[in-house]
């Protein structure tokens, strides 16, 4: 039986562990009230390098030139493994509003594929981003399709990153629209239960106590969520730390 989605460089990660998201109130509460999650396609990544191996220009054994005609036709959104962590929270929730959502690497690939079918092992990907050097850049482009030009391969060519970017500790999920269909403004959406995608909340720690609450109470209105919702505690004391003097 094939799988319902594939999974790439996850070696040494279950289904059920944990990833995160850091997205802006806004956007939170328009997950909720639409229904919907959205990829991006990979000419909108805030990183120019991205997509860099499809976009390149291809030399045939002909010695002719050509390119990868489906260079837009995946989409994709950006999930790390931190749990806590100072600078996404600067670099992704700049006016302290934003929030974490968790979920697991299986919930995210099922709520993708579920909407493909026989053809989902084809066209959804959950995978870890490796970071590399642009020597070892360079050697990955070249072997990435020598088993053969396929989704799969083109999938992987988009989980390679360079070393600058490490401390993101990327997982991406992709997917390829084998119709060729151009969505609209380059977004892929899908429908999805966010009440069975994420399974808990987390409030900017920078926030302060009192509009963390009023947060907490707006978000379980607006919503109707039923799990955690926390305020993060990243820079909070240790609990019980005592200096003890001779």
């Amino acid at each position: 039986m094939l799988e319902s989605w594939t999974r790439l460089n996850l070696d040494g990660l279950s289904d059920k562990s944990f990833i995160y998201r850091i997205i802006s109130r806004d956007r939170l509460f328009q997950l909720f009230d639409n229904g919907e999650n959205v990829l991006v396609a990979p000419s909108k990544w805030e990183d120019p390098f991205e997509n860099f191996i499809l976009r390149a220009p291809i030399q045939l054994n002909s010695g002719e030139w050509g390119d990868f005609s489906f260079h837009d036709d995946f989409y994709g959104q950006c999930w790390t493994l931190h749990k806590s962590s100072d600078a996404m929270w600067r670099i992704y929730s700049p006016g302290k509003n934003a929030v974490r959502i968790r979920t697991s690497i299986k919930r995210l690939g099922q709520g993708l594929s579920v909407h493909h079918g026989q053809w989902a092992h084809m066209q959804c990907y959950v995978g870890r981003v490796e970071y590399l050097s642009e020597s070892k850049l360079r050697k990955f482009s070249e072997r990435v399709f020598k088993g053969g030009l396929s989704p799969k391969a083109c999938a992987r060519s988009l989980l390679v990153k360079r070393w600058a970017f490490k401390h993101e500790r990327e997982i991406r999920l992709l997917y390829f629209e084998k119709k060729k269909e151009k969505w609209a403004n380059g977004l892929y959406r899908y429908r999805v239960d966010p009440h069975d995608l994420i399974d808990q909340i987390m409030i900017d720690p920078r926030l302060p106590v009192s509009e963390a609450e009023t947060f907490k109470d707006e978000i379980r209105t607006k919503t109707g969520f039923k799990g955690e919702i926390k305020r993060s505690l990243l820079y909070a004391p240790p609990k019980g730390f005592v200096i003890r003097l001779p």
